[in-house]
């Protein structure tokens, strides 16, 4: 189930984002709205609950994201723009930041 968080997540949403893959949480984070969508078993189903939400694809990052160690891995699919980052993983150390701490301010 993919919820759309725009402040501190309750125990019982991150359970709720836990359901599909059990260790982990695939997020998207909108940096200018400062809003992130997580849950479910693909980044773009998190991107497009962000879209549907009215944030604008050049805003929205997608990571994973482990509760029980406090562990980001910022490679998706989502992340892939060839004239804003060329690869997977977030390359700009500055949206990296951003992203986490996003997370660990309603996730973590």
């Amino acid at each position: 189930m993919i919820e759309i968080i725009r402040v501190r997540a309750t125990p019982e949403q991150i359970e709720q984002m836990l359901q599909e893959l059990k260790f982990y949480i695939k997020v998207a984070v909108d940096i200018e709205q400062r809003i992130l969508a997580g849950g479910g078993e693909m980044h773009f189903y998190c991107e497009q609950a962000l879209l549907e939400d009215g944030s604008k694809q050049s805003d929205i990052w997608a990571a994973s994201f482990r509760p029980d160690t406090q562990q980001i891995i910022y490679e998706s699919m989502v992340n892939l723009r060839p004239r804003q980052n060329r690869s997977m993983e977030i390359m700009d150390v500055k949206i990296r930041d951003i992203v986490a701490a996003i997370i660990m301010e309603f996730l973590g």
